[in-house]
């Protein structure tokens, strides 16, 4: 019969194996996805964002790691990866069919994002260029110079991207976060850090300590919109979650995986996943175990950004605030010596930790750099075919054109007077706060459009309702910030 339901995709993987040792050592080379997701997540949020909030606020705001961690890391990339495991069908052919004009919402996701794409690549290229510029010539003001390394540096990263297939990149962001672990654990280690403070700022959720005379004015006279850019610059920003879904049908998770997938999509189209979803408990539990990927996946990808996160900011709790606390006239997160100075301040502190700090900046920054084009291309091409699927669509040739945008965009950024905070305030506002905000609310939505028997447990949906709260807060935090800003 056309109409009756679609058996589930057989098991796949580890997943059809019985239980061993082994089994959970395959289960854990299903890590994939996810580790994209972390790996371009970790860039300036990390490297620069995180650690001067450290610098500035010690141990206190940890806890702001831990929040993101788990409303974003977790929950954002749950609800959107596991709809698609489920039904098969990709949030972008969902979410087209939402009342108005057709496609409204992924032509404002698609906004958010490439609208601040010059700022976002401007707040890397411009502290790169400047640790670029102090490694090959010494301390000094090298004006031009600095930009022009800016600018080469985004050039070379936006062009290697290009011959890069996804497995690859997979493959290189699997490596990028171990390194981003293991050397950071390092580091955090050997800056010995006062761990008890730092368990008390990881768990004091809601705790906000009061905001030393060293900070910048725009801080000290308000700690919101540090909180709203700490926050949303940790677990990066919206695009990176619409393609997770992308990813997990390129591995076949779920019902991604069904021999008769086009006649799936073909019924999904034309109606709603409760169509061809068995309703048989027996099959319900087939299919939900079949999407079992998702949750291991995302669980070693929220490990991994909470890890990289918070070593980031008790590196910079340990070694920069006692100096601020202490009146030492340090010249740390001014200007645009914003990596240049770290590592100035670790070598003073232990030789040894300037390779460590180096391998995980660099690290850190390649892997986001490599990730984003192909994360950009991935997440157009998807919802240009949803909003316009009687076309053919070139992912390779919208790479391009999206590659040559963003070189444009971010050197128009690069070589004006905007400064750091103001980039980082708007990419936060546009990017990492109000898209994922209204990606959560999207994957609420998607769970709901499955049948019942498929949805998130209850107590899975009250922590996405949640996270979707938070997220709304500090999308609201981030936007009265940046308007503050720009009315200065």
């Amino acid at each position: 019969m056309p109409n009756s339901p679609l058996a589930p995709a057989p098991l796949q993987g580890p997943l059809a194996e019985p239980w061993s040792p082994g089994k959970l050592v395959r289960l854990l080379g299903m890590f994939g996805p996810a580790a994209v997701l972390a790996s371009v997540s970790i860039g300036a949020g990390e490297t620069i964002v995180v650690v001067r909030t450290g610098a500035w606020m010690g141990y206190g705001l940890l806890w702001l790691v831990l929040l993101a961690a788990l409303t974003k890391g977790v929950c954002v990339t749950y609800f959107l990866g596991r709809y698609t495991a489920v039904s098969g069908e990709s949030p972008g052919q969902r979410l087209v069919k939402l009342p108005g004009p057709r496609g409204w919402l992924l032509f404002l996701l698609i906004a958010l994002e490439l609208g601040a794409a010059g700022p976002l690549w401007g707040a890397l290229a411009r502290p790169s260029g400047e640790l670029m510029s102090y490694l090959f010539f010494g301390s000094g003001d090298h004006g031009v110079t600095n930009r022009v390394l800016a600018t080469i540096f985004i050039s070379i990263a936006l062009l290697l991207s290009l011959p890069t297939s996804y497995r690859s990149l997979e493959r290189q962001q699997v490596i990028i976060c171990g390194i981003l672990v293991t050397g950071t654990c390092i580091g955090t280690l050997l800056v010995r850090p006062d761990w008890f403070a730092a368990l008390k700022g990881l768990f004091s959720i809601g705790h906000i300590p009061s905001v030393p005379k060293s900070a910048p004015p725009l801080f000290r006279d308000s700690v919101w919109p540090l909180i709203a850019v700490t926050m949303g610059y940790v677990g990066g920003s919206v695009m990176t979650y619409l393609v997770y879904p992308d990813f997990i049908a390129l591995h076949g998770w779920g019902m991604t995986g069904h021999k008769d997938r086009k006649e799936l999509l073909e019924r999904a189209a034309a109606g709603k996943p409760g169509d061809y979803l068995p309703t048989d408990p027996q099959q319900v539990r087939e299919i939900r175990r079949a999407a079992g990927p998702i949750r291991y996946d995302v669980a070693f990808g929220a490990f991994v950004l909470l890890v990289v996160s918070a070593a980031f900011m008790i590196a910079g709790a340990a070694v920069l605030f006692p100096k601020q606390q202490a009146g030492e006239d340090i010249a740390q997160f001014k200007d645009w010596g914003l990596l240049t100075d770290q590592a100035e301040i670790w070598n003073a502190i232990h030789p040894s930790l300037v390779w460590v700090y180096y391998l995980c900046v660099v690290a850190a920054l390649w892997g986001t750099l490599q990730s984003y084009p192909d994360v950009y291309a991935r997440g157009v091409t998807e919802y240009f075919r949803a909003i316009w699927p009687a076309r053919q669509w070139n992912q390779r040739n919208i790479q391009l054109v999206i590659c040559g945008y963003v070189f444009i965009a971010t050197n128009v950024v690069i070589w004006s007077p905007m400064d750091f905070d103001v980039m980082t305030q708007t990419v936060n506002f546009l990017a990492t706060s109000l898209g994922v905000c209204i990606a959560m609310f999207a994957g609420l939505y998607l769970n709901f459009q499955l049948p019942p028997a498929y949805r998130t447990r209850w107590w899975m949906l009250g922590c996405g309702i949640a996270s979707a709260l938070i997220l709304t807060g500090v999308s609201s935090i981030a936007g009265w910030g940046l308007w503050q800003t720009l009315a200065k």
